[in-house]
């Protein structure tokens, strides 16, 4: 094979490479642009965060309705499925703020 031809596979295969690391690369802190507030976000917002699937983000959201909303962060350690070791690397990915109210 020649040097160019090798040179080429080389650069297309570390392409291919860092193109399949990045789209198999877990959603990680700066995929967050800003906290998602525990209070208002929906399902869908919850499972962007890095480790929550469907089933715990409905749980969250379930959480917040029959206790009246999070009055922490550190509440969201009350979701099953939600240990200390998950709520560590969400922590700086939440907040907890007042609901917004609909507009009328």
């Amino acid at each position: 094979m020649s040097r160019v031809l090798v040179a080429a596979l080389v650069i297309t295969l570390g392409v291919t490479a860092q193109t399949a690391a990045a789209q198999d690369a877990p959603r990680s802190a700066a995929a967050v642009s800003a906290p998602i507030n525990l209070n208002s976000a929906s399902v869908a917002q919850l499972e962007t965060l890095p480790g929550i699937g469907r089933a715990v983000a409905e749980r969250i959201v379930e959480y917040r309705q029959k206790n009246g909303g999070f009055k922490k962060a550190e509440d969201l350690m009350n979701v099953r499925g939600i240990g200390e070791k998950s709520f560590l690397k969400l922590k700086p990915l939440v907040t907890v703020a007042a609901a917004r109210a609909s507009a009328p």
